[in-house]
């Protein structure tokens, strides 16, 4: 498949692997022992100006944990410049008054992950003590800045408080809150190899992820589905690259066209809660919501 039928629309930018919280779930298996990795700060802003040169309309920071970045306002700054739309995916513990005020000045949309109504649920997820209360009060000083933000309550633990944590949210004014299961990635994996078998068939599909150290990843939780590194290349020339033919046939041939939905709204910022991804619900694919059983829900 050349760029021209399958042109890029958006990018996760994996801009650390540094996180404050050590989630059991953590696909991309960020910790506070993790780095920024070897991408330069000068070589985030050259890809996001080829990302604005190929026409990409969206870009979502991750990490990690991205307001962790000390370069992340400038990033911003850079992408909103040359009309990207962005949104900062954060567990929202850590943002600094810099970042609130390029936020509120880039039009920025934030995304979080939120577990629990209870601080002690919530930080049994996160390993770090104090993280519900300061993720909480975060999300309340986005919502009277005016910073949209939107929701995903992910099921990790067979106690957790998962339809309550959605309550909570909506309760305090969040308007799009999502859910998923946890996914069998990174820490997820309980050390087990991803395969392709585990991603819903949309990898690639008008959507990369560029990681810390450059490589170029058709989603990011297809991280060990290598097409190039952008150290290396321009990132035109990767998207229009034999290698992604190669992985795109790859999926496709275990996968099919895919699940009906794509990746879960708390991870693609373009997607809404669709039918099955309700917070209630253990799966986002249509094909298994018939029979998926309900995750928190009160009976």
């Amino acid at each position: 498949m050349s760029a021209a039928e399958n042109p890029l629309q958006f990018a996760w930018l994996e801009v650390t692997g540094l996180c404050n919280e050590f989630c059991t779930h953590c696909y991309a298996d960020s910790s506070p022992k993790s780095t920024h990795g070897t991408m330069t700060a000068e070589d985030w802003l050259r890809v996001i100006s080829e990302l604005a040169d190929m026409g990409v309309p969206d870009v979502q920071f991750i990490g990690g944990e991205p307001t962790l970045h000390p370069d992340l306002p400038k990033f911003i700054q850079h992408a909103y410049g040359l009309g990207l739309s962005v949104e900062v995916f954060s567990n929202m513990t850590h943002i600094r008054d810099l970042l609130w005020e390029t936020f509120v000045e880039c039009d920025v949309r934030l995304a979080t992950s939120y577990y629990s109504d209870s601080a002690e649920d919530h930080d049994a997820v996160t390993k770090l003590r104090g993280s519900h209360k300061r993720t909480r009060a975060n999300i309340e000083k986005a919502l009277a800045l005016g910073v949209p933000i939107r929701g995903g309550v992910v099921a990790v633990r067979k106690e957790q408080r998962v339809f309550e944590a959605t309550q909570d949210l909506l309760s305090l004014g969040v308007e799009t809150v999502g859910g998923d299961r946890m996914r069998a990635f990174g820490r997820g994996s309980s050390g087990a190899a991803p395969t392709i078998a585990d991603l819903c068939g949309h990898c690639a599909h008008k959507k990369c992820a560029i990681l810390p150290t450059g490589d170029v990843a058709p989603c990011v939780l297809g991280r060990f589905l290598n097409i190039g590194n952008v150290k290396n290349a321009p990132l035109f020339e990767i998207w229009g690259g034999s290698r992604i033919s190669e992985v795109l046939a790859d999926i496709r041939a275990v996968l099919g066209d895919g699940a009906q939905s794509c990746t879960p709204p708390q991870f693609l910022p373009m997607c809404g809660p669709c039918g099955p991804c309700v917070p209630s619900v253990a799966h986002c694919d249509p094909r298994e919501a018939q029979s998926a059983a309900t995750i928190g829900a009160p009976a």
